[in-house]
């Protein structure tokens, strides 16, 4: 997963974009989806705001207040640093977070936590509820479906091929795994939710397959 992110670093805002190999697809509703999204990120209350897993920092760069941005690989880091001139970019583990004697107002996450499993899960939420009161959780929408999980295959423009673990949530499924966050969106592309206090709530399983962020 940490090699395949890293790859894809220069044409990860592709994705977002619908160019390069995501210019032939049809998703209806997307632009506007994502406006709205956009909306939401950057009508968050103002605070010190940590971002986990910020990739390129395409939603980082909407985040009101101070803002600090991490994320695995050097790629990525580098590309979220030239767009973010004025936060704090760094590389580092979203499951060892290197913030113990710091506090944050926020942690934030877009498209990180869907990749997670179990373990992973249990140790991005302790990490993260350890150094804010918040946690912002955006992620993939069910397109039309229901919640799933899937592995998916995943080629770059490079021509490799990458096995990636990806799950798709409902706004409310979402909140009531991290143990009943409020819903900011729920829509058919993208979910995001806020949770406060202590502990998720049930992990759900269910395998099947595609290709997305």
């Amino acid at each position: 997963m940490r090699e395949y992110y890293d790859r894809r670093a220069t044409e990860y805002d592709d994705w977002y974009e619908g160019s390069g190999l995501f210019s032939a697809r049809a998703r209806p509703g997307w632009e506007a989806e994502l406006e709205a999204l956009v909306g939401v990120v950057s009508g968050l209350p103002a605070g010190r705001v940590l971002d986990v897993a910020c990739g390129t920092g395409y939603l980082t760069r909407y985040l009101p207040g101070p803002v600090f941005a991490l994320d695995h690989s050097a790629r990525m880091v580098a590309l979220a640093q030239r767009r973010l001139p004025e936060a704090h970019v760094l590389r580092g583990d979203a499951l060892a977070l290197p913030f113990r004697d710091a506090r944050f107002d926020r942690v934030f996450t877009g498209h990180f936590y869907g990749h997670l499993q179990p373990e992973e899960r249990r140790a991005f939420l302790s990490e993260a509820r350890a150094i804010a009161p918040e946690l912002i959780v955006v992620d993939a929408g069910p397109r039309g479906g229901e919640p799933r999980e899937e592995w998916q295959t995943r080629v770059l423009s490079d021509g490799s091929r990458h096995h990636v673990y990806k799950r798709f949530f409902s706004g409310p499924s979402l909140a009531q795994e991290l143990g009943g966050a409020s819903v900011l969106h729920d829509g058919v592309w993208f979910v995001a939710v806020r949770s406060r206090g202590d502990g998720p709530g049930p992990l759900v399983p269910a395998p099947q397959s595609g290709l997305g962020d």
